[in-house]
């Protein structure tokens, strides 16, 4: 059973990652379009030419996005897949379709809204190309916090549970969970590179675009994955 989820949550994490590309293209390649031309314009005023790109615009935005996010999305469809099987049966009673989409819902608020909270995601010409990997690192540092929280809130609320009323659990838990965050949050290190005239539309039409674009990857999943998972378990 185990085996065929994961094949299974791979395909839709591949789906997933098509039309999510399909979504970065229409909304979120154009505002980098303006973010390297506003980086290529000061380092030619500034230096007097920019560098020579390795892998060309085209190929980036073009076969670079695609396998990219193919790859992302096989990886966290299988994960995704792997975190229903322990899951289903174990949280309330509810149909495949159901928890997966609760699933996805869970995945992209704490994998995509609370670490972006701390470091929402920056195009080109923001932030420094010497911090590249303590930037990199923070956010990944993030996630870890986030779903780490998430367990230990979980856990609590299943000892709770044992003893108090099922409301006053969960938001003890929810309450036990945005404290860890916020702890986090506060012992992580700020990092803010916007340089002072990056034109502030720029950024905040990037950021929804990426946003978008994580919706649409986790929406996909949720929805693919629970359909294919509900017809395997009505055949089981």
């Amino acid at each position: 059973m185990t085996k065929d989820l994961l094949w299974r949550g791979m395909l839709a994490g591949i789906l997933a990652a098509l039309l999510s590309t399909l979504c970065a293209r229409v909304i979120a390649e154009p505002q980098v379009d303006l973010a390297i031309a506003y980086e290529a314009s000061h380092a030619a005023h500034d230096m007097g030419g920019g560098e020579e790109e390795l892998v060309s615009r085209a190929t980036q935005k073009g076969a670079g996005l695609l396998t990219a996010l193919t790859l992302y999305g096989a990886a966290v469809g299988g994960i995704f897949s792997l975190v229903f099987a322990y899951g289903y049966g174990r949280i309330g009673r509810m149909g495949p379709r159901s928890f997966a989409l609760l699933l996805a819902g869970l995945a992209f608020l704490l994998v995509v809204i609370v670490p972006a909270i701390k470091y929402p995601q920056t195009p080109p010409a923001v932030g420094r190309h010497e911090t590249v990997g303590v930037r990199t690192a923070a956010y990944f540092a993030m996630i870890v916090l986030s779903l780490g929280a998430a367990v230990i809130a979980g856990r609590l609320r299943m000892a709770l549970s044992r003893s108090w009323r099922r409301i006053d659990a969960v938001l003890l838990a929810i309450g036990a969970y945005l404290l860890l965050v916020m702890l986090g949050q506060y012992l992580l290190p700020t990092i803010d590179e916007v340089p002072e005239h990056f034109p502030a539309s720029l950024l905040w039409n990037f950021r929804v675009a990426a946003m978008a674009t994580q919706l649409v990857l986790w929406a996909t999943i949720g929805v693919a994955f629970g359909l294919s998972a509900e017809r395997l378990l009505q055949r089981q």
